[in-house]
């Protein structure tokens, strides 16, 4: 259907739906028509759309209520086909009841409004997550939703637009929330303002809040209560004018319109008053006072007529005494001067950020370039930026770490600008170093981006031309917007491959890359423990443990299973995923990965007759009554749910479903019991050959002996296609309808009585997927080459579902297989072990000690490109560790000073030296290499890398 019919079905559907808005919608009706407005709208999405939050309580008690056709076979919850609100109708089967109005109250804050000028005057806490507090409806949906239900309040948010291109559509559910300081009134006053907004809305509503006349107005970025910046211009938004959450903003009144404005860093203070021994740091470069070299500022140099190379020839040949306060001594240490031995303070858990910085500190190609004058480099103007203030903050840190003496430094200025710049690092919680290394690589080459005006570029495909020619294109296009000291050292390019598995589209790019992270993998396959019940009553239940390759899909596994329990031609497996005691999905899609099957994940397959017409499937739930209250008991679901097959016919008798679930629960009888129920003799009787209702074959040679055994009558429940619970025991001769079903569920409710007759525990404690235990930490100790974990990284393998690949041929989304090569090494290669996983229920981390070679890491071999004949071979200079547990632990470095040729042991403050060997250990998290010089080749360094690439790749 195209999406101009879609939105016209759509816009049908609204108006069927107002029409009958008196009248009480079926639930499949409301399902249908609200997924059908909602795929609509979503596709039709555009900055400035309207989407509302929903109490993720209520949206669930309304997907539970129209959902109830498919409940059986795809509840989550633990009460089965129960409701949330607890109703069931006279049969016993959970009926979810329609839900009441929509209640929000659970998202709104106690308190009042903080905007009181706001348009709805509601605030929403603080620490909402959608998916586990609030979803997100377009307007049309809720105005559907409110239509039919009433209730609220409505929670309105905008869409904007977001990421790095501006072309992705963003929910904005927390707008900025700024605090207004007026001067030199001192009035305040906190609002609400989306981060789209232009500086200049800014301006109207301070004015309209504090009745003030907009030009006896200006405004000013008065983050951390220092005046950072002159916000005047007012089409400019305020995340391109880097306003951050909760900040304060300075709404200076002018006595008259020919005032001068204050622009020497004056800081004023909460009550209005200036504070005369504040200054502030002005961001534009003619007006900087940031010192360079020597301690002189850049307007002093313009003023005295000295070049910039002048003045650093003359300052770090004898630094003055200012710039020894300041930075120390700028030139490069000598051997035996101890520079490059001063250790960070620890703030408080900031030993991730501490290792993070020294081992980028003691990169000798950043030590050289931040100790020289590289403010020229700044680009003030990258909206991808932090306009040069995580540059300025990282050289300034960078120099007094390498100045003469180890006196411990106190990071809280570089700290300080961190937090602005990454909240997720604010506060004094332990955080990831890889990942705070990822931010500093990437906000250092934003801040010193050299292109202040990126070129459009548009990469063609590679439609058969030679791997060489289409890399050069790539790599050219990269630098052509993207050339900064970081770029010079760190950056590299991998060849990426994707094939698709239907039609088999090959897909090549080549995409640059600041660091390698490597899965540690032992080998290429995984163990997967799953339990195997039959359907025809031939054979207890069994678990078996088979091997499957890490990076497979479903068919592999499928395909193990049949082997390991023998199938047959005339059998099939069913794959499913047990939870709470029901099928939570079938795992029948060939092409998905194998990585969607966590550890902790229950597995059972169904061995079930072929059908040449098709079979339906019958799923036997087990339940049994639980104290709920004192004076009530329910019926749940436990144990593991049960497959058959049914032939299609439109009707079925009530005793031939009796018969199939006997025949799927004869393993189960214990020997030597007596059956006396009150039931009709004549209804109990022996298990049948099932052969004749298309559930498959009884195995007369099976050891159990069960064809002989007695069965009682069981009470069986079917639900039909209207939810109606059927009861089965009251004869054989009643005729079911299954003409509109597409799968039979049937619940056995056990009484107390019928639980003493069978083997139930067979049915229970289903195993995990793979379990850890004592032997596989034991085993997970040997080493592991750090070449086979970059064998591991290039091998190829299936994307993950959340990844999807548009294969241009098909017009699909395809779960497509993706190789990797690496093309382009870097100056200064950084490999991050990931040694942390995540599963639903549990965080993991790997303890596995890696081999790394320190010296003459030959990568020759990894590198596709073959046109050079150079060995490309690095050396370690350092790595950070880590010590203990997931979310805890401690990071230091392992850091080699090059002129001293001797390792260090950087832990925080606290430095001492080591021996080599005593390098390597478990805790090696992320390691640094560098390129080693070989006598032919001389000292290259990073700036003639650059004058290489960009003299020998055409654009």
């Amino acid at each position: 259907m195209t999406e101009v019919a879609t939105a016209s079905a759509a816009a049908t559907g609204i108006a069927m739906a107002t029409e009958k808005a008196a009248k009480e919608l079926s639930p499949e009706e409301e399902r249908v028509l609200i997924r059908d407005i909602a795929l609509t709208a979503e596709a039709n999405t555009k900055e400035g759309d309207s989407f509302f939050l929903i109490t993720q309580k209520w949206w669930q008690h309304w997907i539970d209520y129209v959902n109830q056709d498919q409940q059986p076979n795809n509840s989550n919850n633990n009460e089965g086909s129960s409701s949330l609100s607890g109703n069931s109708d006279s049969n016993g089967v959970g009926i979810s009841k329609r839900p009441s109005g929509i209640d929000n109250s659970d998202l709104i804050s106690d308190g009042p409004a903080e905007d009181a000028n706001s348009d709805d005057g509601v605030e929403i806490h603080d620490t909402l997550l959608e998916g586990r507090d609030y979803v997100l409806l377009p307007q049309q949906v809720w105005n559907l939703l409110f239509s039919w239900y009433g209730g609220g309040p409505a929670l309105s948010r905008k869409v904007i637009n977001s990421g790095l291109s501006q072309t992705e559509f963003a929910v904005e559910v927390y707008p900025l929330r700024l605090q207004l300081l007026v001067t030199p009134k001192g009035d305040r006053s906190i609002i609400r303002i989306s981060k789209k907004e232009t500086i200049g809305e800014l301006h109207r509503r301070a004015c309209e809040i504090f009745h003030l006349n907009l030009e006896q107005v200006c405004i000013w970025d008065y983050y951390g209560h220092r005046k950072h910046a002159l916000m005047n211009d007012m089409d400019k938004t305020l995340d391109d004018a880097n306003i951050q959450m909760d900040q304060d903003i300075l709404v200076e009144v002018l006595n008259n319109v020919n005032d001068t404005l204050v622009t020497d860093g004056t800081s004023i203070t909460d009550n209005g008053f200036a504070d005369k021994e504040a200054t502030s740091v002005l961001l534009e470069p003619s007006k900087s006072s940031l010192s360079i070299a020597g301690g002189l500022s850049a307007n002093k140099i313009a003023s005295k007529g000295y070049s910039a190379e002048q003045l650093q020839n003359q300052t770090l040949g004898c630094p003055n005494k200012e710039s020894d306060n300041h930075f120390g001594n700028s030139g490069v240490s000598t051997r035996g001067t101890f520079g490059g031995l001063t250790g960070l303070l620890n703030l408080g858990n900031t030993c991730f950020m501490n290792s993070a910085i020294q081992c980028l500190v003691h990169t000798p190609e950043f030590a050289r370039y931040f100790r020289e004058d590289y403010h020229q480099e700044i680009n003030w103007q990258n909206p991808l930026g932090m306009v040069g203030e995580l540059a300025l903050a990282f050289g300034e840190l960078l120099r007094k770490l390498w100045a003469p003496g180890r006196t411990p430094v106190a990071p809280r200025p570089f700290k300080a600008k961190l937090a602005r710049f990454a909240p997720q690092f604010s506060g004094y919680n332990q955080h990831d170093s890889q990942e705070l290394l990822a931010f500093l690589l990437d906000g250092l080459h934003e801040d010193l981006n050299r292109v202040k005006h990126k070129p459009y570029v548009n990469s063609r495909d590679a439609d058969g031309r030679p791997d060489e020619e289409v890399a050069d294109e790539y790599w050219a296009n990269h630098i052509a917007r993207n050339d900064s000291i970081i770029v010079d050292v760190c950056q590299g390019q991998y060849k990426s491959t994707l094939v698709c598995p239907v039609c088999n589209k090959v897909s090549v790019t080549f995409d640059p890359f600041m660091y390698l992270s490597l899965p540690l993998q032992f080998a290429t396959t995984r163990s997967m423990t799953i339990t195997i019940f039959t359907c025809d009553g031939s054979a207890l239940p069994s678990t078996c443990t088979i091997t499957v390759p890490k990076q497979g899909r479903y068919r592999d596994l499928i395909q193990a299973v049949s082997n390991a329990c023998s199938l047959k031609q005339t059998e099939e497996i069913k794959l499913v995923e047990i939870r709470n005691h029901l099928i939570h999905r079938f795992l029948d899609d060939s092409f998905v990965s194998l990585s969607t099957i966590k550890d902790d994940d229950h597995l059972a397959a169904y061995k079930i007759q072929k059908s040449a017409t098709g079979n339906l499937l019958l799923q036997l739930i087990h339940r049994r009554q639980e104290q709920e209250t004192s004076d009530a008991q329910r019926w749940k679901p436990f144990g593991t749910p049960l497959i058959s097959s049914l032939l299609c016919d439109d009707v079925i008798r009530s005793g031939v479903i009796q018969t199939i679930v006997q025949t799927m629960l004869t393993p189960l009888l214990k020997e030597g019991i007596e059956y006396s129920d009150d039931s009709d003799p004549s209804t109990s009787g022996m298990a049948r050959d099932p052969s004749d209702h298309g559930s498959g074959e009884v195995d007369t040679n099976c050891a159990s002996s069960s064809i002989n055994k007695v069965l009682p009558k069981l009470p069986l429940q079917l639900v039909d296609e209207s939810k109606t619970c059927i009861d089965l025991s009251a004869g054989d001769e009643k005729a079911i309808n299954l003409s509109a079903m597409s799968h039979v569920v049937v619940y056995l409710d056990w009484t107390s009585k019928l639980l003493e007759k069978f083997n139930i525990n067979y049915l229970e404690n289903l195993p995990e997927v793979f379990k850890y235990g004592p032997i596989t930490k034991k085993a997970r100790t040997e080493p592991l080459s750090l070449y086979t974990c970059l064998e591991a990284f290039l091998r190829e393998e299936p994307l993950v579902p959340e990844d999807m690949w548009y294969c241009p041929q098909c017009k699909e989304q395809r779960q497509a297989s993706k190789k990797l090569d690496l093309w382009r090494l870097p100056e200064v290669l950084v490999i991050h072990l990931k040694r942390f996983s995540y599963s639903r229920s549990m965080k993991h981390k790997v303890e596995t000690f890696v081999n790394f070679p320190i010296h003459d890491f030959d990568l020759t071999n990894y590198v596709a490109d073959k046109r050079s004949s150079c060995s490309q071979l690095y050396e370690l200079y350092a790595l950070t560790n880590h010590y203990g547990g997931m979310g805890s632990g401690h990071y230091t470095a392992h850091i080699k000073l090059l002129d001293e040729n001797k390792w260090y042991n950087f832990d925080d403050s606290h430095i001492s030296p080591i021996n080599e060997e005593d390098v390597k250990s478990p805790a090696a998290y992320v390691l640094f290499y560098r390129r080693a010089k070989s006598d032919t080749s001389g000292t290259s360094s990073a700036g003639s890398r650059r004058a290489r690439d960009k003299t020998s790749y055409k654009y």
